[in-house]
């Protein structure tokens, strides 16, 4: 198998009169195209890869079919050699145009060699080849060189505009725009059609994120565009929560084999690739790795790339490159340009060399070489380029084409505005002072930049307003042929002004996939889990882990769980918050009833021992140990069974502060009655024993005292309470898993266990008293009574502590409002029941004979 071998053409422009067709200008490879006609020369670097043959013995030189098909890859750049002669033609009849003067050009052969660059830019100056350093050949009146266009790539514009610029000669590169180009110290006389790259690289990233493709890799030629998209693409991807899988560059020939093969592992593991570079450039890669192996990839790239155009046998097929998807900017339409292209035939360019190599292989004949000259009996005349292939040609202007056409049109119209220039100056017939050179061309396309708009536009605009792409999908379309099919559109102003079209719809892609493809390092993690970085590597790569507790991942991806609002909770899958239940003892619950049922019994038992007690008033039992504090206790005691009420029910501001202050004040009263009872057992024996001075009257002012002072100490410490940190409603989110508590906030602990413990004080005291006084006579005595209830109560609310602290939501007001009811049912039932007994079924006991029976006689 034979690599054919690459040159770029060198044009160079000049004057032709109107019957003169320029294609007849070019020459054979082995020397420069030179032509001693026209005004001006204007000079233009092509690339064009033509086929090589096979040399035989004798006169005959054969290329055999099965070979050409190596060399087939770059024919569709011929396109940019017909552009200039169209432009050329175009503006040589129009009137308007540079009136009286004609353009030509000349081609020179580089080979994709940068020397040859260097070595036919210096033919260009000096007009002749071999070049002649530092002189001109060239006829003194006409086939001035002004300006040169090209060339395809940057190497080939480098090398020449270094050239160039030592004689200030205008050179416009056609090729992709590239930064380091633009450096005017360096190449002062070198020009570029402008583009943004950050525009490129915000609509590779749009239509990366339209897919969700975030694990990428990165393929670049070896040169300095590459360098240059190496060094900002992967930031710029990072940025928008992409990464880069790997980066490669396209290296020569001289790349090892074991290289190949691990870049060929790396492109089966990775579904998407970013391509950066030109068609010759990329060759080179296909041709040491793909060999052959479809790897269903999906590949965006550039138009620099024809993925359309095949590089060996078998290779560029659809099965490889169906689905690409590439960035080109968008070029208008150049009216005449199609029709231009349908009317080529070898035999109307019969002096164009490279037509008949380029026809040979556009149409897949042989021609014969028969003493040096070219046969191409073989391949049919009267054929059109439109029915070609998309992989041999495109009758679509490509962008660099359209650069071409719009290169000559610049240089075309600096010349007429720097002639119309001089002859505002001059008057009469044409002098010496009209005569142009190069360097005056430069005010004019300094002072614009390059611009792709021509026709009733200008060719030039003093900077970039937008950058236009247009996304091609390359495709086959139901009659089997290909094509590059447009989907959508970029359109880039500013970073904060884009606009981003695209018809997923009309999108093709290749055999590998029935769905848009996946490009991720680890799969989102589904609803409910969230991404916990792998060590050591990009953060696209991840593990999915379930959401803590009170955590819900609404969303597939998501990067961390979210809170659930207070108010909310999160389902068992934890992927979206549901309302909690609010929750508090209502009177609906049957734990509440009961409470509510407990509560008004003991009120209303409460009320029928004060009414018997009134009823009874002056009997013995009742008149023993104060008949008055026993009716403040019972009062005291129907108050305690009715506080209990403000704990069931929804808690508001009102029911917060009378549940503790109320409940706290009450039972200091009765608590403190029964204090005030104890005091009385005991004081009231002294009293009645012979020669004591105690009288009756002073303890009762006494017992009274004790339960106003023990009320009244109560009362302060509520008031102290609700002055500096009052009860208030209090929503618990926390406690029940799915409800949300309505309870009463203490405000302050320290000031509700200051309650407690004043209650505990008194009871404690009333217990201590009563249990002194518990071999007292025992008619009629409740010192026994009151130990028991004493014991009952303390009980209950030392029981209460613990359990309370242990409970949460409503159990814990149920334990509460149970404590309060058990406490007072306790006083109630061991210091009135008994009494009760006595009155209603044991009246008999009810005498003073029988109290002063149980006396001692000693007394």
């Amino acid at each position: 198998m034979k690599f054919s071998i690459a040159f770029p053409l060198l044009f160079v422009l000049f004057s032709v009169s109107q019957e003169h067709n320029p294609m007849q200008t070019v020459h054979e490879n082995s020397s420069p195209g030179y032509y001693e006609d026209g005004d001006f020369i204007l000079g233009g670097l092509f690339s064009l890869r033509v086929t090589g043959v096979d040399r035989r013995a004798g006169d005959f030189k054969f290329l055999i079919n099965e070979e050409r098909s190596i060399h087939k890859d770059l024919t569709k750049h011929y396109q940019h050699l017909l552009a200039m002669v169209f432009a050329l033609d175009e503006i040589n009849k129009d009137p308007h145009i540079l009136p009286n003067t004609s353009l030509g050009f000349h081609l020179f052969n580089v080979d994709f060699i940068e020397m040859k660059a260097i070595d036919s830019s210096m033919s260009l100056l000096s007009g002749d080849f071999p070049p002649v350093p530092n002189y001109n050949c060239r006829a003194e009146k006409r086939n001035k060189l002004m300006a040169v266009i090209g060339g395809l790539s940057s190497g080939i514009s480098t090398e020449s505009s270094r050239i160039l610029s030592l004689y200030n000669v205008p050179q416009i590169s056609y090729g992709t725009f590239d930064q380091s180009l633009n450096d005017r110290v360096q190449f002062p006389s070198l020009y570029q059609f402008p583009m943004s790259t950050t525009a490129l690289h915000q609509g590779i990233i749009r239509l990366l994120l339209r897919f969700g493709w975030v694990w990428v890799g990165l393929v670049v030629a070896d040169d300095i565009r590459g360098e240059n998209f190496l060094r900002g693409m992967p930031e710029e991807m990072i940025h928008n929560g992409l990464c880069v899988a790997f980066t490669e560059r396209v290296l020569d020939f001289s790349v090892v084999r074991g290289e190949d093969l691990r870049f060929r592992d790396r492109l089966m593991t990775i579904n998407v690739i970013i391509v950066l570079g030109d068609t010759y450039s990329l060759l080179r890669w296909l041709l040491r790795v793909v060999c052959n192996i479809p790897f269903g990839n999906v590949w965006v790239t550039t138009s620099d790339w024809d993925i359309t155009t095949p590089s060996i046998r078998g290779l560029g097929s659809h099965s490889h490159f169906g689905g690409c998807l590439s960035f080109s900017l968008h070029v208008d339409e150049i009216p005449g340009f199609k029709d231009f292209l349908q009317k080529v035939r070898p035999a109307k360019y019969a002096h164009d060399i490279f037509i008949q190599d380029m026809w040979s292989i556009i149409f897949n004949c042989p021609y014969w070489l028969i003493k040096g000259l070219k046969n191409l009996e073989q391949c049919e005349q009267n054929r059109t380029l439109e029915t070609r292939l998309l992989r041999v040609w495109d009758m679509k202007m490509s962008p660099q084409s359209y650069n071409v056409y719009a290169a000559v049109h610049a240089v075309a119209h600096a010349l007429h505005e720097e002639l119309a220039l001089k002859m505002e100056d001059e008057t009469g017939e044409k002098s010496a002072n009209l005569a142009l050179h190069p360097w005056q061309l430069h005010p004019f396309l300094q002072k614009h930049q390059l611009e792709r708009s021509v026709g009733n536009k200008k060719i030039v605009n003093e900077k970039i307003s937008s950058t236009e792409f247009d996304i091609l999908n390359y495709q086959t379309l139901l009659n089997d042929r290909k094509a590059q099919v447009k989907v959508g559109e970029f359109i880039y102003e500013s970073h904060n002004n884009q606009h981003f079209f695209l018809n997923d719809e009309k999108i093709m892609w290749n055999e590998y996939y029935s769905e848009i493809p996946s490009a991720v390092c680890s799969q989102k993690c589904p609803l409910g889990f969230s991404k916990a970085a792998q060590e050591g590597k990009p953060f696209c790569c991840f593990n999915c882990v379930s959401c803590p507790d009170g955590e819900i991942a609404n969303q597939t991806g998501m990067d961390h769980c979210i809170k659930c609002p207070k108010d909310q909770y999160p389902d068992k899958q934890r992927d979206r918050c549901l309302l909690k239940i609010l929750t508090f003892l209502s009177y609906d619950d049957t734990l509440a009833f009961v409470l509510v049922f407990l509560a008004m019994s003991f009120s209303v038992l409460t009320a029928l021992v004060l009414g018997l007690f009134i009823r009874y008033q002056d009997t013995p039992i009742v008149r023993a140990n104060n008949r008055n504090l026993s009716y403040l206790l019972l009062v005291a005691l129907m108050l305690c069974f009715l506080s209990s009420l403000t704990f069931i029910g929804q808690p508001n501001t009102v029911t917060c502060i009378l549940r503790q202050t109320f409940f706290g004040v009450i039972f200091s009263v009765a608590v403190s009655t029964v204090l005030a009872k104890t005091f009385i057992v005991v004081v009231a024996f002294k009293a009645i024993k012979p020669g004591s001075t105690l009288q009756m009257g002073k303890v009762t002012r006494f017992s009274n005292a004790i339960v106003f002072t023990g009320s009244l100490i109560q009362v302060c410490v509520c008031a102290l309470w609700l002055g500096t940190s009052p009860p208030f409603p209090d929503m618990d989110t926390q406690s029940e898993f799915g409800q949300i508590i309505l309870q009463c906030n203490e405000g302050s602990t320290t000031a509700f266990y200051c309650v407690l413990g004043y209650l505990g004080f008194l009871a404690f005291l009333s217990l201590t008293i009563a249990f002194l006084a518990r071999r007292l006579p025992d008619s009629f005595n409740e010192a026994k009574m009151i130990t028991f209830s004493m014991l009952v109560f303390c009980s209950v609310w030392i029981s209460f502590i613990p359990t309370y602290l242990s409970t949460k939501g409503k159990a814990m007001v149920a334990v509460e409002t149970f404590s309060i009811l058990a406490s007072s049912a306790g006083l109630l039932g061991c210091i009135f029941l008994p009494k009760c007994y006595v009155i209603l079924l044991r009246s008999d006991r009810n005498s003073r004979k029988k109290l002063l029976e149980k006396l001692p006689s000693q007394w």
